[in-house]
């Protein structure tokens, strides 16, 4: 199975003591985001071909990875690289150590390894088609033979997005828009060409309607990718987390509301007040990212391939 960690919360920039305690010990449980009971999921070499790290801060993570290659595990690295201005991600690292993270460990592991995200591609008087094309461009020249693959998306405006948005654009003076879909396959193409120039395929996250020529579906899990890093077959079938997602299975370990960057066009938190919350409360060496109300530990806790023995 590959492992997932996470596009619910950034484990590599804020949880990377407990995914390393979790990894040494063997497992971890995971709380069922739908309301389902807990479960146990192992992180032993024979059950886990491979890792997916999502992140936008991969620097207090890279000695963790170090440790990841050591145990024989191959990864790959979903990084999200925007470039935004503070009023849309409050507390993202800088993009260019970010880049600079990227480079580093595309020498170190393989220019494989890196995915690049820009993404959620959010269109407001601050972050204008103008903002987007040379912004990408920008990052997409210093990201050149780290990465060959760029993966967008347009944002999703679910009601707490909008809510957050709307917080932000009055707190910060600006204004966003929602536009219609051939302005954002008009932006899609000219950002497919600036990709191609370096070196890079564009592809485009769970959004059909959006492939052109030139531009492909996204994998952001993706086996063959996985493949080629490991050196041997890893093998994994399709099924997507969510409508057009075109995803090899993955099993992850991440939780909702638990993210305290604060990019108010997250689909993945309601408030950054309460992941600021939630992060504060966990504990690097409990089993569970943030442990779950004792009424959901109480049920039945099923394990995912545990290890011959172990309960």
């Amino acid at each position: 199975m590959l492992i997932s960690a996470s596009y619910r919360t950034d484990i590599p920039a804020f949880y990377g003591e407990w995914f390393v305690n979790r990894l040494r010990a063997g497992f971890c449980r995971v709380v069922n985001p739908y309301g389902g009971r807990p479960s146990r999921v192992s992180l032993r070499p024979e059950h886990v071909d491979g890792f997916v790290f999502w992140t936008k801060n991969l620097s207090p993570f890279l000695p963790c990875l170090a440790e990841v290659r050591e145990r024989g595990f191959p990864f790959v690295v979903q990084y999200t690289i925007n470039g935004y201005p503070r009023a849309l991600e409050y507390a993202v690292a800088d993009p260019d150590k970010s880049v600079e993270h990227a480079r580093r460990i595309a020498g170190e592991y393989g220019p494989r390894v890196v995915v690049w995200r820009y993404d959620t591609v959010v269109f407001s008087s601050a972050t204008p088609r103008d903002f987007h094309l040379r912004n990408f461009e920008r990052l997409a020249a210093g990201l050149a033979g780290a990465t060959d693959e760029v993966v967008v998306s347009f944002a999703w405006i679910y009601r707490k997005t909008r809510t957050n948005m709307d917080a932000a654009a009055a707190l910060f003076g600006f204004a966003w828009e929602d536009p219609g879909d051939g302005e954002k396959m008009s932006l899609a193409r000219d950002l497919a060409a600036c990709a191609r120039a370096h070196g890079m395929q564009l592809t485009v996250c769970s959004q059909a309607r959006y492939l052109q020529p030139g531009i492909e579906a996204a994998r952001c899990i993706d086996a063959a990718r996985m493949t080629e890093v490991a050196g041997r077959p890893v093998r994994a079938r399709l099924k997507g987390n969510r409508p057009e997602c075109a995803c090899h299975e993955s099993r992850d370990i991440g939780e909702y509301d638990t993210c305290p960057h604060g990019c108010v066009y997250c689909y993945a938190v309601r408030t950054r007040a309460l992941a600021r919350r939630r992060y504060r409360e966990h504990d690097p060496a409990g089993e569970f990212l943030c442990r779950p109300p004792q009424s959901t530990l109480s049920s039945t806790i099923f394990s995912w391939n545990p290890p011959p023995g172990d309960s």
